[in-house]
């Protein structure tokens, strides 16, 4: 939960460094930006996830060499997908923001800060397999130091670059990719302290060709499933967008509370992943059974904290986070929306941390794409002509109905036992 929580916290900086400027313009910027990069980045979130149920299975089943060629062959497929993205960044990008349709002004910013971040790409998609693999093979103190030294790092150079420097979203950019490389380099020391002693590079631990093409099959699902569910946020962002920059803004300010509320209650879902890895590495269906009850347990209590922070707190914590009264006002008018969000979607994310331990990836796929194509579209269609508050309620039953769909898989899986059993 510390580690989760210093991704947000980032966030937070960078929204209350931006919206304490002259003008909404940089804030919904870098909320555009920004959005953009969760799309990208996390298109290849599997690099995390997948990892993490890979190598707590490989732990379980204590099998060293297993855990070792699976870090390896996955950080060079991520500095691989990492090259090619800095490669093609320039038609992403604009893809990416002819999709957004934010302002002419935003836009412009917001191409910069992008043109800026994309050189992160390697040092993220790294970060990704370190701290899977660290997750999966229970230690977890290491993402922990490895990501609050980072993101301290990138609060200092934001305040620095943006109010000492001047250079607005450019900085944020800026700070952000510096931070980056910084965690990598955190990430594979503690990596490197791991490494069974008199550990070498043989040749087998790189393996061949179909080696990583058997990671990535593993972990296609994982990646539709995260490219549905950012091109939700990607088109709530949008929709923001047209209904003016003031809106784009008290969205983003929203939107960061959100991400308070999904890192901090995925504390829970990774150590879940770690531990249902091991279980059926380990074949222990009591281990199982009493690794979800407590996860359970601790989500529910989990949510209802966050539900009581942000109903007594919330007004008080979008003051913090811009000076900027007309996206103040706008804010609070939409907060009652994300008092609703840790109980609507706590079960979502501890149900996946069970199926990634699990990899049971496809189940997670197939709900995404019902929740987002059959609950979440519609449910925003009919309710256009309520502005944003139609926004802000397809994105509440869009986590009701992961919860409910994947609720209802973990039931049948559990009833009929296939937890243990082959895909």
């Amino acid at each position: 939960m510390l580690t989760n929580l210093t991704v947000p916290l980032l966030g937070l900086v960078d929204t209350a460094v931006l919206g304490h400027l002259e003008s909404p313009e940089y804030l919904g910027a870098v909320a555009v930006g920004a959005n953009l990069f969760s799309i990208l980045y996390w298109t290849f979130g599997f690099m995390r996830m997948g990892t993490t149920g890979l190598a707590a299975q490989a732990w379980g089943q204590r099998d060293e060499f297993a855990q070792i060629a699976l870090l390896l062959r996955s950080v060079l497929l991520a500095i691989g997908i990492g090259l090619l993205l800095i490669l093609f960044h320039q038609p992403l990008i604009r893809l990416g923001l002819e999709l957004m349709n934010p302002s002419e002004r935003v836009a412009a910013l917001a191409e910069e800060y992008a043109s800026i971040r994309i050189w992160s790409a390697p040092a993220v998609l790294c970060q990704y397999t370190l701290v899977g693999w660290l997750i999966g093979t229970q230690l977890p103190k290491g993402p922990m130091v490895m990501l609050i030294v980072a993101n301290g790092l990138n609060i200092v150079l934001d305040i620095l670059f943006v109010n000492g420097f001047g250079w607005n979203s450019r900085g944020v950019a800026m700070a952000t990719v510096l931070a980056e490389y910084s965690a990598a380099a955190i990430g594979f020391r503690m990596v490197l302290l791991r490494m069974p002693a008199g550990q070498g590079f043989s040749r087998a631990l790189f393996g061949h060709l179909n080696d990583y093409l058997k990671i990535l099959r593993v972990n296609r699902y994982i990646m539709v499933r995260t490219i549905a569910l950012l091109l939700v946020l990607a088109f709530f962002t949008a929709q923001g967008a047209r209904q003016g920059d003031t809106i784009l803004a008290a969205n983003a300010v929203l939107i960061t509370f959100l991400l308070v509320i999904s890192n901090g209650l995925d504390g829970f879902a990774n150590a879940a992943e770690a531990l249902i890895g091991e279980a059926v590495g380990k074949s222990s269906r009591q281990q199982f059974r009493q690794v979800f009850q407590v996860a359970f347990r601790w989500s529910l209590w989990g949510s209802i904290l966050f539900t009581v922070a942000f109903v007594l707190g919330g007004r008080f914590l979008i003051s913090l986070l811009t000076g900027i009264e007309e996206v103040r006002t706008t804010a609070w008018r939409y907060l009652p929306w994300l008092w609703m969000l840790p109980l609507a979607s706590v079960w979502g994310f501890l149900l996946d941390g069970v199926f990634i331990g699990a990899t049971r990836t496809r189940d997670m796929q197939n709900t995404m794409l019902f929740s987002a194509l059959v609950v979440f579209l519609p449910v925003w269609w009919l309710t256009t002509g309520w502005g944003n508050h139609g926004l802000w309620f397809s994105l509440i039953c869009l986590m009701l109905a992961r919860a409910i769909t994947m609720g209802l898989l973990f039931v049948s899986h559990s009833r009929h036992d296939r937890w243990f059993s082959e895909q």
